[in-house]
């Protein structure tokens, strides 16, 4: 039986679009999207989800609930939304922005982005982050998956960085984790295609860690951490020796962004008119999938979940 838990911490965070759960056994702390109206990174979305994640870092992994303090030892990235991880950007205020050419107001939402695939990355606490794609996870929603430390995916998963077909390029994170990932090469090769390729396709390619069958990626997810949680602490000090082996500064991603900015401003109405037609997609994406109930839901599963 599930029983509620009481996110103290979290109590003064505005929390709409964000559903977390905890997994006692192992020390799993999920955050599941749910943005509105569109399966997208909107502004409300990011500045919950870094909310979240930054207290938990503060707290160095530990939060209150009924009472007691609990130790998250991974933090999992999810969706609510059947189909769809999350479609990236926030293409219909883009649109907006560029058309009004505010250059600040796009600075502020790409920095946004960054604090939160920044965060998820480089988390000052001993905490594994975990992104599980199950659906779509395109542009702004794939570069968030590549910032966690493992990447979970199904096999038919459909993952890609579509800015190319409005000529522009993914700015928030693609090219740095990529080419640490798979070399700037490669890197490159994906984010010039503008393709969309599948879980095995990635898994393949060096880019998903972990494969799992259509429907089961939660499951895959349990079955990593049960193998490998009396690894923890090694797995943690590998991750940070990578880190450090091939670094990643936040101001390298900055940087990116005030790129993505300019070229961003740089559009054309006929790329403007590209991007109105990935809106109105994925405008029908969300209309053809059933809707539930999005109020926000924090709880604890028993032990029995996970095995």
């Amino acid at each position: 039986m599930n029983a509620v838990v009481d996110l103290q911490q979290f109590s003064t965070i505005n929390v709409d679009q964000v559903r977390t759960r905890f997994d006692e056994e192992f020390g799993v702390l999920w955050s599941f999207m749910r943005p509105e109206p569109r399966p997208c990174f909107n502004k409300g979305t990011l500045q919950e989800l870094l909310a979240q994640h930054k207290q938990l870092e503060t707290m160095k992994g530990r939060f209150a609930g009924n009472g007691r303090f609990e130790q998250a030892n991974y933090l999992v990235l999810a969706s609510d939304i059947e189909g769809v991880f999350n479609l990236g950007g926030d293409l219909a205020a883009f649109g907006e922005a560029i058309r009004a050419q505010a250059r600040d107001e796009l600075l502020s939402y790409a920095r946004l982005c960054i604090d939160n695939v920044w965060t998820f990355y480089n988390l000052q606490a001993p905490v594994t982050t975990i992104a599980l794609i199950q659906g779509q996870a395109m542009g702004g929603g794939l570069e968030a998956a590549l910032s966690a430390h493992v990447l979970v995916a199904e096999k038919s998963a459909l993952m890609g960085l579509p800015e190319v077909l409005f000529n522009l390029f993914p700015g928030m994170g693609a090219l740095s984790f990529l080419s640490r990932k798979i070399g700037m090469r490669a890197a490159e090769a994906m984010v010039r295609s503008g393709r969309v390729y599948s879980g095995t396709e990635l898994h393949e390619m060096g880019v998903v860690d972990i494969l799992a069958e259509d429907g089961q990626g939660e499951k895959a997810l349990s079955d990593w951490i049960r193998k490998n949680h009396r690894s923890l602490n090694s797995f943690q000090a590998i991750q940070r020796a990578k880190q450090r082996v091939n670094p990643l500064t936040v101001e390298e991603l900055y940087d990116i962004t005030e790129i993505w900015v300019d070229a961003a401003l740089r559009l054309r109405e006929r790329d403007l008119k590209i991007m109105e037609r990935l809106v109105r997609a994925q405008n029908r994406k969300v209309e053809s999938e059933p809707q539930t109930d999005t109020r926000v839901c924090v709880e604890r599963r028993t032990n029995n979940r996970m095995r």
